[in-house]
C-alpha cells in the first residue's frame, strides 16, 4: 500500500493532467449540439463538388425564414382582438338608474304622461348603450376593425365601432334625443347618465395572445416534399436559392434522423475521439516545445480553462441563436495567451479552439477561415499591451479583417454587394467592443492564477513603489546598484529578443534582501568602518548568502509575483562567496566550500541568465581603478567566462551566440558609464 501511495505521489502531476484532459473532453462534448453531422459541405454561390445527389428518403422541404416571417406578419396584422363583457355592471347600473331617475325627473317638474315618456326613452337609451357594451375610451386605429366580444363564455364577432365610449357619452345622448325629438331634455339626460354609466367591456390581453399563438402555431413550415430517389442537385451545379433550400431541408432531416437512440453512442464516441485528438495535440505541443509550461500545472490549467471557456460560450450562442455566432470575441483567446506566454503558443491554441468549433457552427469553412485570419492578425499586431493605444489599434484591425472577410464571402455567394446584412456587420463591431474588455480580464486572471502580464510589470517597475522606496531609504547603495543593473540587463535583453520588461523588474528587486543588513554590503558602507571585521569569515559569508532568503521572504510578504521572485532566487546561482572562502581558507585549509556557496537554483531562462551576468559585471566594475577599453573588455570576458566554467548557465535556454551578444552590450554600456574617450596618439 505504501509503495502504491508513493507511486501516486511521484506521479501526481501527470495524474492531474490526465484528469484535466478527460474532464475537458467530456465538458466540451457534453455541450456540443445534440445532432449528427451532414456528410456534405455546401454554400450558396459555390458549385456542388460531389457526385449527383439523390434523395436517400422522403422528406419535406422547409420554407425559408423570410417566408415564415411574412406569414407570421400577415397573421399578426389580420388578428382580431378579444374583449370581455361584464354583465354584472349592467345590473348595477340598472339598479342605480331606478333610484336616480325620480331625482332628476321629479313629479314636481313633470306631469305623469311626460314622466312615462321620459322613462321609456331613458330605458331605451340605456339598452342602446349597453347593447354591445361600453368601454372607457376607444383605441385609435381599431374603429373600422372587427373584434370578438365574449359574453357568458361565448365569443361573437362585432364591429368595434358598435361599442359605446364613456368619452363620447354626451355625443351619443345628443344624437339619440335628436332622433326622438327630445333635444330640449338633453341637459337632464346628461345629468342622469353622467354618473350612472360605467364601462363593462375591457380588452382581454391574455385571450388575445393565446388566440394569436394558436394561429401562429398553425403555420406550416414546409412546402412540398421530395420523394426518395429524386435528383436533388447534379455535380457542378451552382448551389442557389431553390436547391439551397432543398439541401438545407435534407441536412436538417438527416441530422435529426441520425441522432436516434441506436446511433447516440456512436455519434458521441466520434465527437469524443475528435475532441480528444485536438486536445492531445495541445498536450504534445506543450510537452515538446514548452516544457516549462507543461511542468507547471497552474499554467496548463489556465490554458485549458480559457480554451474550454471559449468553446463553451460559442456553443451556448449557437444553441440560442446561430445568427449571433460572430458576436463571441474569440480573438480574446490568443490575446490572453500571448500576454502571459508567447505568440507561437497563442496561435496554436487559437487554431485548435477554432477546429473544435468547426463541428458546431454553421458555414464552418467561412467561420474557420475568418477566425484563423483574425487570430493571426491578433498575434501580429498586439504588442506592448500596457499601452492603451496599442489595444485600440489592434482591435480596430481585427474588426476590419472581419468586415473585409465577410464582404468578400458575401460577394462570392451573391455575385455583388447588394443585400448586405447590416445586422451581421453590427455584430462584428460589437465583437470588437467586447474584445476591449480583455484588460480587466487579464487583471482578474493575474489574481486567480498568479500570472504576470506586462501591465503588472510596468506597475512594479515604478521606483516610487513602496518596496523600492524602502530599499532606497535603507540601502541607497544597493538601490543605485539595482538601477544600474536593470539598465544593463534591459539593454542586453532587447538585443537578444528576451523579455526586457521582465528582466528590468527582476533586476530592480533582485537585491531587496540586503535591507536586512545593509551595512554588510560594500555599496552601502559610507564610512571606513567595515562590520565584517568584527565577525568571522563563516558568519560574514552566511550574512551575504542570507540576502537571498531574506529577499524571498520580503518579496512574498509584499506579494511580488513568482516570476519576479525567480530572479531573487537565481541571480547568484550556486556560485561561491569567494572573498570570504579564501579568507577562511587561510585560517583552515580543510574548510568546506559548500558552506560558502549560494543555495541556487541556477538561472533557468534567458532573462535570469542575463541578470546574473549584468549583476556580477556591474558589482565588480566598482573595483576598477583606471578603466580603459581594453581593461573593460578583458574584465567582462573574465567574469562571464568564470560563470560559464562553473556551469551556471547549463539550465538556461541561452546560446553561446546570445551570451557573446550580451557581453558586447555590457562592454558598451560600461564604456558609456565611465565616459571613456578614444586615446589619441601623443
Amino acid at each position: 500500500m505504501r509503495k502504491f501511495l508513493d507511486k501516486i505521489f511521484k506521479n501526481q502531476s501527470l495524474i492531474y493532467k490526465s484528469f484535466l484532459y478527460i474532464a475537458s473532453v467530456c465538458f466540451i462534448v457534453f455541450f456540443f449540439p445534440k445532432g449528427g453531422q451532414f456528410k456534405y459541405e455546401f454554400q450558396k454561390g459555390r458549385p456542388w463538388q460531389y457526385e449527383n445527389l439523390y434523395a436517400p428518403f422522403d422528406f419535406s422541404i422547409n420554407k425559408n425564414k423570410a417566408d415564415v416571417l411574412s406569414e407570421q406578419k400577415q397573421i399578426q396584422e389580420e388578428k382580431l382582438d378579444y374583449y370581455k363583457c361584464d354583465l354584472q355592471v349592467f345590473q348595477e347600473v340598472s339598479a342605480s338608474f331606478e333610484k336616480r331617475f325620480p331625482v332628476i325627473f321629479s313629479a314636481e317638474r313633470y306631469n305623469p304622461q311626460q314622466i312615462v315618456t321620459l322613462r321609456q326613452t331613458a330605458n331605451e337609451m340605456l339598452d342602446d348603450l349597453y347593447e354591445h357594451g361600453v368601454v372607457r375610451t376607444k383605441a385609435k386605429g381599431r374603429v373600422f376593425k372587427d373584434i370578438y366580444l365574449v359574453k357568458n363564455q361565448e365569443a361573437s364577432r362585432i364591429e368595434y365601432n358598435s361599442l359605446r365610449s364613456i368619452g363620447h357619452l354626451e355625443n351619443s345622448i345628443d344624437a339619440y334625443l335628436k332622433r326622438r325629438g327630445l333635444s330640449s331634455f338633453a341637459s337632464s339626460y346628461k345629468k342622469l347618465f353622467s354618473r350612472l354609466i360605467k364601462p363593462n367591456v375591457s380588452f382581454d390581453k391574455d385571450l388575445t395572445q393565446k388566440a394569436l399563438e394558436s394561429e401562429l402555431s398553425k403555420i406550416s413550415h414546409t412546402r412540398g416534399t421530395v420523394a426518395e430517389g429524386e435528383l436533388i442537385i447534379a455535380k457542378g451545379e451552382v448551389v442557389e436559392a431553390e436547391n439551397l433550400n432543398v439541401l438545407s431541408s435534407l441536412k436538417k432531416e438527416f441530422e435529426s434522423e441520425l441522432w436516434a437512440d441506436n446511433n447516440f453512442y456512436y455519434i458521441m464516441s466520434g465527437y469524443t475521439v475528435l475532441v480528444a485528438l485536438v486536445l492531445m495535440m495541445l498536450f504534445l505541443f506543450l510537452k515538446k516545445y514548452r516544457r516549462e509550461i507543461f511542468e507547471n500545472n497552474t499554467k496548463v490549467t489556465f490554458i485549458f480553462f480559457n480554451m474550454v471557456l471559449m468553446v463553451f460560450v460559442t456553443t451556448l450562442v449557437v444553441k440560442y441563436n446561430e445568427a449571433y455566432i460572430f458576436v463571441v470575441p474569440l480573438c480574446i483567446l490568443p490575446l490572453i495567451i500571448k500576454t502571459f506566454f508567447d505568440a507561437r503558443l497563442a496561435l496554436f491554441v487559437h487554431v485548435l479552439a477554432v477546429l473544435i468549433l468547426g463541428f458546431v457552427v454553421p458555414n464552418s469553412y467561412e467561420y474557420i477561415f475568418l477566425q484563423i485570419i483574425a487570430g493571426i492578425i491578433t498575434i501580429l499586431t498586439v504588442s506592448q499591451l500596457y499601452k492603451r493605444a496599442n489595444l485600440f489599434i489592434s482591435v480596430g484591425q481585427i474588426t476590419l479583417i472581419y468586415l473585409v472577410g465577410y464582404l468578400a464571402f458575401h460577394t462570392i455567394h451573391e455575385g455583388n454587394l447588394n443585400n448586405i446584412e447590416w445586422f451581421a456587420l453590427g455584430l462584428f463591431l460589437l465583437n470588437g467592443m467586447i474584445t476591449l474588455f480583455v484588460q480587466p480580464l487579464i487583471y482578474i486572471y493575474e489574481k486567480i492564477f498568479g500570472l504576470v502580464s506586462d501591465v503588472s510589470l510596468l506597475e512594479l517597475s515604478d521606483t516610487n513603489s513602496k518596496l523600492l522606496k524602502e530599499l532606497s531609504n535603507k540601502a541607497p547603495g544597493t538601490f543605485h546598484h539595482s538601477l544600474q543593473v536593470s539598465n544593463l540587463a534591459e539593454a542586453a535583453a532587447n538585443e537578444i529578443g528576451a523579455n526586457a520588461m521582465l528582466v528590468r523588474v527582476g533586476a530592480l528587486y533582485h537585491d531587496i534582501g540586503k535591507m536586512e543588513n545593509p551595512t554588510f554590503f560594500t555599496e552601502n558602507q559610507i564610512t571606513n568602518v567595515n562590520p565584517h571585521d568584527e565577525v568571522s569569515a563563516n558568519e560574514s559569508a552566511k550574512i551575504i548568502i542570507d540576502h537571498i532568503i531574506n529577499g524571498i521572504e520580503l518579496a512574498r510578504k509584499n506579494n511580488l509575483p513568482d516570476r519576479v521572485i525567480d530572479f531573487i532566487r537565481s541571480h547568484h546561482g550556486t556560485s561561491t562567496v569567494y572573498y570570504f572562502f579564501k579568507k577562511q581558507q587561510e585560517l583552515d585549509e580543510n574548510v568546506n566550500v559548500d558552506d560558502f556557496k549560494y543555495p541556487g537554483p541556477l538561472p533557468f531562462s534567458k532573462e535570469t541568465a542575463i541578470l546574473m551576468m549584468a549583476d556580477s559585471v556591474e558589482a565588480a566594475s566598482k573595483s576598477l581603478k583606471n578603466p580603459t577599453f581594453l581593461v573593460i573588455d578583458e574584465f567582462v570576458d573574465k567574469i562571464i567566462a568564470g560563470q560559464m566554467a562553473a556551469g551556471q548557465f547549463i539550465n538556461a535556454n541561452i546560446t553561446f551566440k546570445e551570451i557573446e551578444t550580451v557581453k558586447k552590450v555590457l562592454k558598451q554600456k560600461l564604456t558609456n558609464i565611465y565616459h571613456l574617450r578614444v586615446e589619441y596618439p601623443e
